[in-house]
Order: C-alpha cells, then sequence, then structure tokens
C-alpha cells in the first residue's frame, strides 16, 4: 500500500510539473498576442500612458489606415498569390515524387533519397545569395536576348524559389506517410484495371488527406512569414513586395513617424489568416502527424 502511495503521489507531481510549465508556455505565447490585439485597436494618445492599459475604445481606423495608407493591402494580394502559386507547384512536383520513392525501388533510387535527404540540412538563408546572384547574370543574359529581365523582381520567380526549397522537407514527410500504407490498396486497384497514375491521384492522395494538409500548413507558414528571401530577390524600391517586407517597411516608418496604433494593425493583419488556417485545420494536422495506414 506505501508503494502504491508513493506511486500516485510520484505521477501526481510528475502532471502537475507538466501542466504547470504548459501553462507557462501557454502564457508566454498568449499574452503577447492578445497584447498586439489590444494595441491594434488604440488611439496613439494612449500609447503614452501604461502599455498595458485596456484601449478606452475599439479605433478601427488604425486597420482602415494601415490597409490603405501603408498599402498592406497590395502586399496582402502580392503574398497570396506568391504563397497560392508556391504551393500548387510544390504539391504538383512533390506529391508524385514521395509517392514513386516511397512505393518503387529503381535503379538510382536510393541515391535519390539520400540527396533530398541532404537537403534537410541545408539551411535556406545560407544559399540566398547564391540564388541571386545567379537570377542577376540570367536576367543580364535575358535582356541580351529580349532587352528586358525578368527573374527578378517577379512574385512568378519568388513562388518557384519558394516551391524549390521547400521540396526536401516536403518529400521527406510525404515519403514517410506513403510507407505506412499497405499494399493491398494498389493491388486492389491493379486488379480492378485502374494503372499506376489512376492508383495515385484516385486511391492513394486521398488516404493521405491529412497528411497533405499537414504539409499544406506548414509550408503556408513557412512561405507566407519569409522574409529574407523576399527581401533579396524583390530589391527594387518601385517592385512588388510580399506582406513581411511590407510590415518591415511599415514599421520603420510608423516608428519613426510614431504612429503605433498603424503599425500593431499591420502585425495583425499579417497574424490573422495564420491563426484562421490554424484554426480550421488544428485537427487535420494532428491526425496527418499521428494517423498511418492499415497495417497488415
Amino acid at each position: 500500500m506505501r508503494k502504491e502511495k508513493h506511486i500516485d503521489s510520484g505521477e501526481r507531481l510528475y502532471k502537475f510539473f507538466i501542466y504547470f510549465v504548459l501553462i507557462l508556455l501557454a502564457i508566454n505565447i498568449l499574452v503577447p498576442v492578445a497584447w498586439v490585439f489590444l494595441a491594434s485597436v488604440k488611439q496613439n494618445s494612449e500609447f503614452y500612458g501604461n502599455p498595458w492599459a485596456l484601449p478606452k475604445g475599439l479605433y478601427w481606423q488604425n486597420f482602415v489606415d494601415a490597409w490603405n495608407t501603408a498599402k498592406m493591402g497590395d502586399y496582402m494580394l502580392n503574398s497570396v498569390i506568391v504563397t497560392a502559386l508556391a504551393l500548387v507547384l510544390l504539391l504538383v512536383v512533390a506529391l508524385p515524387a514521395a509517392y514513386c520513392l516511397a512505393r518503387f525501388k529503381f535503379k538510382g533510387s536510393k541515391f535519390l533519397n539520400m540527396l533530398f535527404m541532404a537537403g534537410l540540412f541545408i539551411n535556406v538563408n545560407y544559399i540566398v545569395v547564391p540564388i541571386f546572384l545567379m537570377l542577376r547574370d540570367g536576367d543580364v543574359w535575358v535582356k541580351k536576348l529580349f532587352g528586358e529581365g525578368f527573374l527578378l523582381n517577379n512574385l512568378v520567380v519568388l513562388a518557384v524559389v519558394y516551391a524549390s526549397t521547400a521540396l526536401p522537407f516536403t518529400i521527406y514527410l510525404l515519403s514517410g506517410y506513403f510507407q505506412t500504407l499497405a499494399h493491398d490498396y494498389e493491388e486492389a486497384a491493379y486488379i480492378d484495371g485502374a494503372g499506376y497514375s489512376a492508383t495515385m491521384w484516385k486511391i492513394i492522395f486521398p488516404m493521405a488527406k491529412p497528411s497533405i494538409i499537414t504539409v499544406i500548413l506548414f509550408n503556408f507558414l513557412s512561405f507566407w512569414n519569409e522574409y529574407i528571401i523576399s527581401m533579396t530577390l524583390m530589391s527594387s524600391a518601385k517592385g512588388p513586395k510580399t506582406l513581411p517586407v511590407g510590415l518591415l517597411n511599415l514599421m520603420q516608418a510608423q516608428q519613426s513617424a510614431a504612429q503605433y496604433g498603424i503599425m500593431y494593425a499591420g502585425l495583425v493583419i499579417v497574424m490573422l489568416p495564420t491563426l484562421i488556417l490554424y484554426i480550421c485545420v488544428q485537427n487535420k494536422l494532428t491526425q496527418g502527424m499521428t494517423v498511418g495506414g492499415l497495417k497488415g
């Protein structure tokens, strides 16, 4: 009996410690987010008092000014175009590649797997300058042929770069999920007369929907919040800018002008799409990380 009581008390202490740490982490995340939301609806004069005071009213004009005057609407449209195009390109390439590498053994498959795994250890920030120099040299060659370059300050090229840099992680995650699926599904499809492509698109990919949603969410967050590549490849002062780069310009401008409400409203505009997306797909995200296929 004493031993059982000792075990129960130890488990309770362990659970208390875990919950205490989780609560601290939640507070550490939620308090800054809540503070930014509250600051975004404050008038500028309220920032000179207690920064933790609740807003006297809801000053929605900050969002209007951030959207129109600071061109956050244009920046958001650019980010939507780049993120959507990058995700489409990524899935079109990564899904068949991950399926083939996970389900078929052919000459060179191990070498290809090794190359994609090696890509996981390459920090994209370290190769931004080589990418920029390559595109700049390509622009020089294009200008000689057509009189005008298009590889830099181009949203489509930026989306292609995003999709390319995300391929190793995406293929790694998808191929790991495909490997857990039983071959019985494919064999049944082959018996019914389905080909390899039909089996892949109509049988395997629908079964991998949780994993695909997980990949979409992770890469959406990465593309939406990416700053270094966008700033480097979209360096023209008059060229298009994505939302993170535009937000930095807004913060620099509004800090010098002491327009803090507009600055925090811009932060909220950047955060809202990611929060809404996560709320909508959080169940699928958990399922995609934990659920495998039928074994046996």
